[in-house]
């Protein structure tokens, strides 16, 4: 079975149970600071999970992009990836346990075929105060569901802890197949008040690999020596944060995920995610340019094909960012460089060779994630800029390197690499590793900084103060860029529409759809508008109205949002003589969840420091208040 058969049964599954099929959310998520990407499933849904009404109804399902960098440096050993697909569906205070486990069950081993056999299930065993109880329900509709497709289900003993070390003893697996862990299956978003949490249940494929003792002398579900597969996680959301500890929601949530590519590893009966069918004909097209197999250099194969197959979505995304040294290109560009290092390891030695590894992610994807070959141009034209920026220091830089690595890199040598040769610290320190060398982090980190207060000096002066604190800066930024926006329509026209923004303290920055570079007359223009907009002293008022109204009234929005039946609309404009806002006439009018200032005249003097490409047929502006 292939994985887009997979991907689509799933969704199919689901809704026939009357679940709503909603589509991929960005990768880069919208106005959080707190993230760079989208790392799973849920990560889009977390205002519905805790409370709002979701338009499409309380049970969803969808295939969401996903990409996680914290797993850079862990591919190579066949089970992890960067960019991955998130199988998910979920309820907002409608199913509970019973229906979940029962739907997933049904879904492994009577839609897909799976060996129930080889399936084992973590549940959560209480908390070590006795105030959070042993998911006994969830262990009670287990042990039924096992027994329905001829398995007599006993339960394991139970691990405290973490969970790394297992419970201390031999298990059988053969009569045991439901095992409890306490901090491994308990989910939070987090520790402030108000926010949600509850027990979670795993279930994991047991792949036959032998027990590898160098991990413990017992194995179980969690064991790293990679006997266990981890399928899919159930959370149930059935607690809420108190200041006392936890107490029961009124409506409990589910939220299921479940990565695609490992599902179709071992339905595919695979031992690695690489050789499955998401990855065999970037494989082959691997081959072909090194000349070798990739059972000679499995790792440097893995770091190749991973690596550009998430840039190429990060890139492509209809938010897509270009390689950069900031933010979400700073990861684009390191996943790139890292994979040129490793196709050098291969011997590939031909220019602009990384677009063609593209163009077959590219035409993989076509179906699934059209974007991808809307943008491709765009895509193909930023990996070779950034693969002849890098091929230009690649061979300089590693001689500097083995000149300097005698005595262990210190910060200022890590520092320079970065600087002078484009090596992303984690390159340095990855050659480091690899010659059995030390390196200074903090060091390199400390020069970084250092390099940065200068730049800053350097560009606008000495920071001097007059904000009351970093929220008050950010809320007047998120004003301004409500007004760039109606600048830019009113200076290019009404084809342009918000397609992301990232607002900290200290900069804006707005992406919009235009299909070519701004002239300086523009930009002018657009600065003027803003500034004129400042002096004008706008009210900025708030109004609850129906979508449908906003819409009508003109009011600007992210359509690509899923917004409820009641949404917020922020006006600039004018009161008239009955003190009532002067709507017609407003300067800008946006569907928004604020926070704003009360008046534009608050926000100082706006400049425009940069306009570039962001995507294809998308623009970015970045701008500061002074």
């Amino acid at each position: 079975m292939t994985s887009s058969e997979i991907r689509q049964k799933y969704l199919d599954f689901f809704a026939a149970r009357g679940h709503a099929v909603i589509s991929s959310a960005s990768l880069i998520p919208e106005n959080d600071p707190t993230v760079l990407f989208t790392t799973a499933g849920m990560h889009p849904l977390i205002p519905y999970l805790l409370g709002e009404a979701h338009p499409a109804g309380s049970r969803l399902v969808d295939s969401q992009k996903c990409f996680r960098a914290d797993d850079i440096d862990e591919v190579g050993d066949k089970r992890h990836n960067t960019f991955f697909e998130m199988l998910g569906n979920w309820s907002f205070g409608d199913y509970f346990k019973t229906e979940q486990l029962t739907w997933w069950y049904q879904f492994l081993f009577e839609e897909l075929g799976l060996d129930p056999q080889r399936v084992y299930q973590s549940v959560y065993a209480g908390s070590e105060d006795g105030k959070i109880e042993k998911d006994e329900e969830s262990i009670k509709v287990l042990k039924e569901l096992f027994a329905k497709y001829g398995i007599t289900a006993e339960e394991g003993p139970t691990t405290f802890g973490k969970g790394e070390d297992g419970p201390g003893q031999e298990i059988d697996f053969s009569r045991m197949r439901i095992f409890p862990y306490r901090d491994k299956n308990w989910w939070m978003r987090g520790e402030t008040i108000g926010e949600p949490g509850g027990p979670d249940s795993e279930t994991f494929y047991d792949t036959g690999k032998p027990h590898d003792p160098k991990f413990g002398p017992h194995c179980h579900l969690n064991c790293d020596c990679g006997r266990f597969l981890e399928i899919g996680n159930s959370v149930f959301m059935q607690y809420k944060k108190t200041a006392a500890g936890w107490e029961e929601l009124k409506n409990k949530n589910v939220d299921f995920g479940g990565g695609l590519e490992r599902i179709a590893m071992v339905l595919q009966e695979k031992d690695s995610i690489f050789k499955g069918d998401l990855f065999s004909r970037i494989i082959a097209k691997i081959e072909e340019l090194s000349g070798k197999k990739y059972e000679e250099d499995t790792r440097s194969f893995e770091v190749i094909a991973d690596h550009i197959k998430a840039a190429t979505f990060i890139v492509g995304d209809n938010k897509g960012v270009a390689p950069s040294n900031t933010d979400q290109g700073y990861i684009v560009r390191r996943l790139l460089r890292r994979a040129i290092r490793f196709g050098r390891q291969l011997g590939i030695t031909q220019e602009a060779w990384v677009d063609k590894i593209a163009q077959v992610v590219v035409d993989d994807y076509a179906l699934a994630y059209p974007e991808l070959v809307k943008n491709k141009e765009f895509i193909f034209t930023e990996f070779k800029k950034e693969e002849e920026k890098f091929l230009r220091t690649l061979e300089k830089g590693l001689a500097e390197f083995k000149k300097i690595a005698v005595n262990g890199i210190d910060g200022v040598a890590a520092f320079n690499l970065y600087q002078s040769y484009g090596f992303p610290f984690e390159i340095t320190e990855e050659l480091a590793k690899e010659n059995g060398i030390t390196i200074d982090r903090a060091g390199f980190e400390a020069e970084l900084k250092k390099h940065q207060a200068l730049s800053r000096t350097a560009a606008a002066g000495k920071f001097k103060g007059g904000l009351a604190d970093a929220g008050e800066a950010t809320t007047k930024l998120h004003t301004a860029a409500h007004l760039l926006l109606a600048a830019l329509r009113q200076v290019l026209g009404d084809h342009v529409f918000q397609r992301g923004s990232n607002i900290t303290a200290e900069r804006l920055r707005l992406d919009f759809s235009h299909p070519e570079k701004m002239t300086a007359e523009q930009l002018k223009k657009v600065e003027d508008l803003v500034n004129q907009a400042i002096a004008e002293n706008y009210e900025v008022i708030c109004e609850e109205l129906s979508l449908e109204e906003a819409k009508k009234r003109g009011a600007m929005g992210v359509f690509e949002s899923k917004y409820g039946e009641k949404v917020k609309v922020y006006s600039a404009c004018h009161l008239k003589a009955d003190q009532q806002p002067d709507i017609e006439g407003a300067f800008s009018q946006e569907i928004c969840g604020g926070p704003h200032v009360k008046n534009t005249g608050t926000l100082g003097h706006f400049k425009i420091q940069k306009e570039e490409a962001s995507s294809a047929g998308v623009r970015r502006i970045k701008a500061i208040l002074e």
